[in-house]
C-alpha cells in the first residue's frame, strides 16, 4: 500500500472478530516478521483481527533518506488505519520503539486507541531521548567497524550477522539515528493524561532496570509485568508467556 506517501509492506490477518490489534515492531534489525513469528498467528486464531506492517525505513517498506521523527511514524499509522477503514478503537502492541510509537499515537489520537501493550518500551520523554541518542550513536559507531560483524556471528549466528548488516545499511543511508531522538517529545503531564489501559512488559535487566515502576506509577490505568533476569529481548525469549499476557489483556479490555 501507499501509506502517507511511502510504499508500505502491510500484512492483514482478518479473523472476523470485534477487536483489532495493530503490531508495531522495533527499530534497526526489526520488522513485522518478529510478530509474525511470535504473536500474530495465535492472536488471529483467537478471533482477533491483526494488522502488522513494516515501519518506514524497515523491512520491505520504502526507505526515504529523511522523515524519521515520531510525527512521521504517527502519521503513517493514522493514514494506514484510515485507508483500511478501521473505525473502531484498536489495541496497540508495540515492541521497543514500537511501544514508544504507541504512546505517541495515543496522545495524538486518544479516541482511536482501546488499549496499549508495550514490551520493553517507554514514551518519548526527555529521558527516553537521552537513552536513544546514546544507543544510536554507539550503534552507528559499532556498525562502521568490520570486525563488529565477525563478533556478532561468533557470539550469535550468521543470521544475526545478516540482520546487523541490514541494520547498518538502514542507519547509515538515512537520517534515522539523528531524527528519531528529536521526538516530538512528550511531557510527563501528557503521559499521565493517557486514558486507555496500558500493560508494560519489562525485563528486570532491560532498558528500564533503573526504575521498573517509574512509568506505570504515572499512568492512570497502567499495569506492570516483569520477567526476572530478562534483558531487552523479552519478545523473542519469552514469546509464549507474552502471548498469554496479550490474549488475556485483550479479553479484559475488549469493547
Amino acid at each position: 500500500m501507499t501509506v502517507n506517501g511511502l510504499r508500505t509492506n502491510v500484512q492483514l490477518v482478518p479473523a472476523g472478530g470485534t477487536e483489532t490489534v495493530v503490531f508495531l515492531h522495533g527499530m534497526g534489525t526489526d520488522s513485522l516478521a518478529s510478530f509474525y513469528l511470535t504473536l500474530a498467528p495465535p492472536v488471529a486464531a483467537a478471533g482477533i483481527d491483526v494488522i502488522s506492517y513494516d515501519l518506514r525505513g524497515h523491512g520491505k517498506t520504502e526507505r526515504p533518506v529523511r522523515g524519521y521523527t515520531l510525527d512521521d511514524f504517527v502519521a503513517d499509522l493514522d493514514d494506514l488505519l484510515k485507508q483500511l477503514g478501521v473505525d473502531r478503537p484498536v489495541h496497540l502492541v508495540g515492541n521497543s520503539f514500537g511501544g514508544t510509537l504507541a504512546y505517541s499515537y495515543a496522545v495524538a489520537q486518544p479516541a482511536r486507541v482501546r488499549s496499549i501493550v508495550c514490551i520493553e518500551s517507554e514514551p518519548a520523554t526527555e529521558v527516553w531521548a537521552g537513552k536513544m541518542s546514546e544507543i544510536l550513536a554507539y550503534t552507528v559507531k559499532f556498525l562502521q567497524v568490520e570486525e563488529s560483524f565477525d563478533w556478532i556471528e561468533a557470539n550469535f549466528s550468521a543470521h544475526h550477522r545478516r540482520l546487523a548488516r541490514m541494520a547498518a545499511e538502514r542507519i547509515t543511508s538515512t537520517k534515522m539515528a539523528e531524527e528519531v531522538p528529536l521526538g516530538p517529545l512528550l511531557t510527563w503531564e501528557q503521559v499521565a493524561a493517557i486514558g486507555c489501559p496500558v500493560l508494560s512488559i519489562l525485563g528486570s535487566q532491560g532498558y528500564q532496570a533503573d526504575d521498573l515502576e517509574a512509568l506505570t506509577s504515572v499512568l492512570p490505568h497502567g499495569e506492570l509485568h516483569v520477567f526476572e533476569g530478562q534483558g531487552h529481548s523479552v519478545l523473542v525469549e519469552q514469546h509464549r508467556e507474552v502471548r498469554e499476557l496479550v490474549l488475556r489483556w485483550i479479553e479484559r479490555h475488549a469493547a
